[in-house]
């Protein structure tokens, strides 16, 4: 069997998300995806609200943190508490490291979406986990070829994941590995997945509609 696996949404719980609850529940119920990381900005407050809001369901609910770190953004997997922003790449790898999570880089060698570039890359190569080659908001495709370049050359495994902010087009972007996703699996399971690398098509506008929303006291 195989395990359809995003690890990089955002929730209402994002400043320009707006995922819901029902939407988190209906992808899971109906079998679209088997297991979501909620990477929410800065904060996991929503992850884990959604995650017990969901009961059982809850369970393939991984609990994860798009940080802000000084030189761009990077993602910790599987945390129990929430990484500060402003800590330079290494300091936050390691904060994740030390609560058993894992780093996972998103969306690396963008500038508009603030990924880490390659001398930061090769700063923290050493704490990395994963590395997403394949993002589905992605519109340059020489950033995904870099992606795959830089995580084959350093040994690391390579995911596909949506980076939704919202329900429209999401599904397309994901990883299949061969066993449910933990934090001591999932990188070797990766390592030997296969992907799903439809992108996300209009819904690369979700953030700047989210904010608008939000902006004006729309309903979560």
């Amino acid at each position: 069997m195989a395990y359809k696996i995003d690890l990089h949404t955002h929730s209402y719980g994002s400043s320009d998300g707006g995922l819901k609850l029902r939407d988190y529940r209906y992808f899971l119920e109906n079998n679209l995806l088997d297991y979501i990381a909620i990477t929410d900005h800065n904060t996991i407050e929503t992850a884990l609200k959604i995650q017990e809001e969901l009961g059982e369901l809850g369970r393939r609910i991984i609990i994860g943190e798009e940080v802000m770190t000084t030189r761009g953004e990077l993602i910790g997997l599987f945390l129990t508490s929430a990484i500060p922003k402003g800590l330079t790449p290494l300091e936050a790898a390691k904060r994740i490291r030390a609560q058993g999570g894992l780093v996972y880089v998103p969306h690396p060698f963008e500038t508009v979406r603030k990924g880490l570039q390659a001398t930061d890359l090769n700063e923290i190569e050493g704490v990395v986990d994963i590395v997403e080659a394949w993002n589905g908001r992605a519109i340059v495709g020489s950033r995904t070829q870099a992606a795959k370049t830089w995580a084959k050359q350093n040994e690391k495994p390579a995911a596909a994941s949506s980076d939704t902010h919202g329900r429209f087009g999401w599904g397309y972007t994901y990883s299949l590995v061969e066993t449910k996703p933990t934090a001591q699996n999932l990188a070797a399971q990766l390592a030997k997945a296969t992907y799903s690398t439809r992108k996300v098509g209009m819904g690369v506008i979700y953030p700047k509609l989210n904010r608008l929303k939000k902006s004006f006291g729309g309903a979560k």
